[in-house]
């Protein structure tokens, strides 16, 4: 059984998340954590094999935290900048997931995780093409490379066309209000209008508690723009 750490600020999309992953076979969710801190403290007393961390977290950025945890990572999170892609990377991460994302998602990512570590599971040394393969089955997710579309629903366009007509940035919450529809619902759409770069994703910190995600029009329609190469 494959042991799981989830860590996200949001204590409601750490519990979905928690379900996601105990309906995958063999995973098992091992505790949650809303805070760097507690990510550290469990990871140190529980040791799963692997942890889903958040990268905005109301004390530390996940990236920075990365190295002192025990267990592979998984990013698990709304930022998809390439800066934030690379310093994941770069500190080790096995892989980088942008949210939202449904159950089949995230069931892909553990799967190709639990055939990751199957075929690195052995005390001997490896030949290169055992390496080679180990790591095909890491990334092969069985994605369907299909790009989402905020956009293409009535909702979407709305959360869109109000972004850009703001003359500042807006949290998740007050743009729910503005509309008349659930924060998760709003929350969801900006995460996928941040991802095609629509929106950009700033934090504010306050005198206590947890930061603030602010989002605002980017400057630029990312659906309207050509795809970078590769």
């Amino acid at each position: 059984m494959i042991r799981v750490l989830v860590v996200d600020d949001d204590y409601r999309v750490a519990e979905l998340h928690a379900r996601y992953v105990n309906a995958v076979a063999g995973f098992t969710v091992a505790g949650t954590a809303h805070t760097a801190a507690k990510a550290v403290e469990l990871s140190r007393a529980l040791r799963p094999d692997l942890i889903l961390l958040d990268l905005y977290l109301p004390d530390r950025v996940g990236t920075e935290v990365l190295p002192e945890l025990t267990g592979d990572v998984l990013m698990v999170t709304a930022a998809g900048e390439a800066a934030h892609v690379r310093a994941a990377l770069g500190g080790g991460a096995v892989g980088y997931l942008i949210k939202p994302f449904d159950d089949r998602e995230l069931s892909n990512r553990l799967t190709a995780y639990a055939r990751f570590r199957a075929q690195l599971a052995t005390d001997r040394s490896l030949a290169q093409d055992q390496v080679d393969r180990a790591l095909r089955a890491l990334h092969a997710t069985g994605r369907s490379g299909r790009a989402r579309r905020p956009r293409a629903t009535p909702t979407g366009k709305l959360v869109a066309d109000t972004i850009t007509s703001l003359d500042g940035p807006i949290t998740a919450s007050a743009l729910a209000e503005r509309l008349g529809i659930s924060r998760p619902t709003a929350q969801r759409y900006l995460a996928d209008l941040a991802a095609d770069g629509t929106v950009r994703i700033e934090l504010r910190y306050g005198a206590a508690g947890r930061p603030e995600h602010l989002y605002s029009w980017n400057g630029e329609d990312g659906e309207d723009t050509e795809p970078a190469p590769g």
